[in-house]
């Protein structure tokens, strides 16, 4: 099952990876951004619990996508960029 996952992800390009990535942006804002709110201390719970699994979900998934080689390729975009 982790081989055929892995190689489901693999076929995937380097910009879904960063698609993936980027979307992890918005949901840690949502997770914390939420406390804000005047609902219930049992919904904010909840409404953490799942944004930030979201965000974290993405993140890896983002990371498992881009690679090794990806990463340093994002690394050398952002640094030429400054």
């Amino acid at each position: 099952m982790k081989a055929k996952i892995q190689a489901f992800l693999r076929r995937l390009s380097f910009r879904t990876g960063v698609i993936v990535l980027v979307l992890c942006v918005p949901c840690y804002i949502i997770s914390f951004a939420q406390m804000a709110f005047p609902i219930s201390v049992e919904l904010k719970g909840v409404l953490w619990f799942v944004f930030f699994g979201l965000a974290k979900s993405f993140q890896y998934g983002g990371l498992t996508i881009i690679g090794v080689d990806g990463v340093k390729r994002l690394k050398a975009y952002v640094c030429k960029k400054r």
